[in-house]
């Protein structure tokens, strides 16, 4: 029987009573489980974390000796024990080392997918679909207008631009995905990275995945050259230069809103589209969906009559 309260929302984050543990927690709890290293989902300051190799090792160099008390290191598909909960990481596609958690419980099978994505993406573990009674899924992008383009189409349009070109991109996992479409599809580009996106990639390499070429950013590279040269930057520093100049802007997104003011349209999501949602549903094959991150009612909608769909947000 599924049990209604498995999972809870709160001001602290999602908490399953049954097994006392938090999943992907808001605020420093005695123990969380994290699905992936982005700093709305890993926070500092947990005292024992479960968490994927690749999790810890972000967290580690972005919170330094803040980052937990304890690691528990888990591998994809090995199940183990959180106080009387058998729990199994799976990968999904989002980042490197990014997690679904499949949480099963008096013979109820609970999957939360963390944020994920379906499309390719040479530099993360592709997304594994696990069939589940309980699916507590993201709604990012859930939403029937949007389709997110084919990633290699649109990184393809930045071979069209002589000029240089200034690339906003999160630093953890959207960037080194970003590095390595410019390698493959934009022969040619010169690849500059700001200094907090650097480190990332230096991880990911640690971690067997081949980027392609790139440098540290150095302001004479781009002086000197005006065309062939993508400076790759965090959204803070891309959202600064508000009148950067010899340079055309770009923002790899999947939202509209982000696309807007640039020269360049850049939709690249490391989130599922509506399509990506329904596949995941249709392979995951649940008989209750419990909604998290975003705008679970038109889902709802389309599934009335045919699927329950709660909302936890």
């Amino acid at each position: 029987m599924i049990l209604e309260d498995f999972l809870i929302k709160n001001e602290v984050g999602l908490f399953c009573k049954y097994g006392n543990f938090y999943l992907d927690p808001q605020q420093p709890v005695p123990l969380a489980i994290i699905s992936h290293a982005h700093a709305d989902h890993a926070i500092r300051g947990n005292k024992v974390v479960y968490c994927t190799l690749a999790t810890a090792e972000f967290m580690k160099h972005r919170y330094k000796k803040f980052a937990a008390d304890e690691f528990n290191i888990l591998p994809y598909n090995d199940d183990f024990q959180v106080n009387g909960i058998k729990v199994t990481f799976v990968s999904a596609g989002h980042i490197l080392g990014s997690a679904q958690i499949l949480m099963e419980y008096n013979g109820v099978r609970y999957l939360y997918t963390g944020d994920y994505k379906l499309q390719s993406d040479a530099t993360c573990e592709p997304y594994t679909f696990v069939k589940a009674d309980v699916l507590i899924t993201e709604t990012t992008f859930a939403d029937p207008n949007i389709k997110h383009p084919d990633p290699i189409d649109e990184i393809k349009k930045l071979n069209a631009e002589r000029i240089n070109i200034m690339l906003g991109a999160y630093a953890l996992g959207k960037s080194q995905n970003i590095i390595r479409l410019i390698n493959d599809h934009c022969v040619g580009k010169n690849i500059l990275l700001h200094h907090s996106i650097y480190p990332f990639a230096k991880i990911y390499e640690n971690f067997g995945i081949d980027l392609g070429k790139y440098s540290i950013y150095d302001r004479k590279v781009m002086k000197n050259n005006p065309g062939g040269n993508v400076y790759i930057v965090p959204p803070m520093v891309f959202n600064s230069y508000h009148k950067a100049i010899n340079v055309k802007k770009a923002f790899a997104s999947g939202w509209s809103r982000l696309q807007q003011g640039n020269e360049i349209e850049l939709y690249i999501s490391d989130h599922g589209d509506w399509l990506d949602l329904l596949k995941v549903i249709e392979n995951t094959n649940p008989q209750q969906i419990w909604t998290l991150h975003g705008d679970g009612k038109p889902l709802q909608n389309y599934l009335k009559q045919k699927r329950e769909v709660k909302i936890l947000n």
